[in-house]
């Protein structure tokens, strides 16, 4: 089946008729689909297709007990209104490079599996790579069975519910012992590429970057009756907070978004007793990124403080400097720099990948197509047929380069 026949059976899974973006959710309905389109590709191909501990699904090409096997994939599941490339540009990539590879007769020397890691984005549950880490030990069992989404309902209550036993989540180390290598190829999130005129790069890093809880408590009250000088309003300080990121952001040369908020009681014509926002920010150093971090919790103590509104923060995440196994970069860049046709950029990104987190167990490395516009998270989200196409030859010759020598 080639890139464009499973493109077009995947690109209608999840998708919303009003917004155009995908809300492929982890534990949902739509999850489901995708993840029996993940498994119906890896059975026409004759692959062994499992499911780990983890809900993460494998599609195996030759015996996985042998070792050091080269492993590239990503995830299929999406934010809200999410773009069609983030995530499963790479599983499809992945399925048309194996396909090149087999139909020119290559002969592996290493085993090669395809994987879909769950919860990569945590829309759900409010905990990205949640898959990956579980699996790396990053995340514990008490940690994950603690999450919960916006209705209430638990990650194992979610996990039952779709047919898979919580109970049995954990770190998988035995698995992580058998892969020598784990390349994910992933839409570029950001314009470095269309900058460069490169369809094709390598990343170098992932910038530290986490997420943040800011809950302003203040007093429910009439809208039309409480004299502003009485007022103890959270959502003054939540908006005096928001610029404070943006303008502390643009000082150290990071980003800050708050992207999500809750309010209480959420009437129109009812002052809020509590507004929740979530803080991402990312930076291209620790020092930066706790610069930035440490002058928004200042700003919005202050304006908390000078509206007479309590203020909570908590960290939710937080993923350290991730530099990308340097042997595994520079054989990518070797393999694909032997087309002299082919620039080979090296780059880093603010975006964080599973990758990442399998970076600190095994080595990995990371391959970009190129983004025309930049937008990601976005229904607006793209890639020409041109760049995905030069992405599955870029993968493929990566496979041959690892698993074929």
């Amino acid at each position: 089946m080639s890139f464009h026949s499973m493109w077009a059976e995947l690109l209608p899974i999840g998708r919303s008729s009003a917004s155009g973006g995908y809300r492929r959710f982890a534990w949902t309905g739509a999850d489901a689909d995708c993840r029996a389109w993940f498994r119906q590709q890896a059975e026409a191909r004759g692959l062994a297709h499992e499911v780990d501990r983890n809900g993460n699904q494998w599609a195996w090409l030759g015996d996985p007990a042998e070792g050091n096997a080269v492993v590239t994939g990503s995830h299929l599941d999406s934010v809200p209104d999410g773009g069609a490339f983030d995530g499963p540009l790479g599983i499809v990539s992945a399925f048309a490079a194996l396909d090149e590879l087999r139909a020119g007769g290559a002969s592996f020397t290493r085993p090669v599996a395809i994987v879909n890691f769950g919860d990569e984005e945590g829309a759900r549950f409010g905990l990205a790579c949640v898959g990956s880490r579980l699996t790396a030990g990053q995340l514990t069992v008490e940690q994950a069975h603690r999450l919960t989404d916006g209705d209430g309902i638990s990650l194992p209550q979610a996990m039952e519910a779709a047919g898979h036993d919580p109970d049995a989540i954990g770190p998988d180390p035995d698995r992580l012992a058998r892969i020598g290598a784990f390349v994910e190829l992933h839409v570029e999130q950001g314009r470095a590429l269309d900058l460069s005129g490169d369809r094709i790069g390598v990343a170098s890093a992932i910038w530290p970057h986490g997420r943040w809880r800011f809950d302003f408590r203040g007093e429910a009250n009439h809208a039309g009756t409480t004299r502003l000088a009485d007022r103890r309003d959270p959502m003054l300080s939540y908006a005096e907070t928001v610029l404070a990121a943006r303008r502390e952001a643009e000082l150290a040369g990071a980003v800050a978004t708050f992207g999500k908020v809750a309010v209480e009681p959420n009437g129109v014509n009812a002052i809020p007793s509590l507004v929740r926002g979530w803080l991402d920010s990312r930076a291209a150093d620790q020092e930066s990124l706790d610069t930035v971090v440490g002058a928004v919790q200042k700003a919005a103590r202050d304006h908390a403080a000078a509206h007479g509104v309590d203020l909570d923060v908590e960290r939710e995440s937080f993923t350290p400097v991730v530099e990308f196994d340097h042997a595994l970069r520079d054989e990518l860049a070797r393999i694909l720099g032997s087309d002299t046709d082919l620039k080979v950029p090296v780059l880093g990104t603010g975006a964080g990948h599973d990758a990442g987190i399998l970076s600190g167990r095994i080595p990995t490395a990371m391959l970009f197509v190129r983004n025309p516009t930049g937008v990601s998270h976005s229904p607006a989200e793209s890639a020409t047929e041109d760049d995905c196409v030069a992405g599955v030859t870029a993968l493929a010759d990566v496979l041959e380069g690892l698993a074929c020598t």
